[in-house]
């Protein structure tokens, strides 16, 4: 199976910390699992793992 990919965006002081320390800068995240409208992110280090409503939150933008 192919992956899929998103870009993401840190907003929140939280979600930057998280960019910089467990995600290494690297915007690329690879959609795990998607529901609805949230998906299921991995960083491309497989260090960070999260939730994000497709729209983004107030931690996370989605590139496009």
């Amino acid at each position: 199976m192919k992956k899929k990919f998103v870009y993401v965006k840190p907003v929140s002081a939280n979600a930057k910390d998280r960019f910089i320390n467990d995600m290494d800068s690297f915007h690329s995240c690879v959609i795990e699992q998607e529901k609805d409208d949230m998906i299921y992110l991995s960083s491309i280090n497989k260090c960070y793992f999260f939730w994000l409503p497709r729209e983004g939150n107030e931690h996370w933008r989605i590139v496009k």
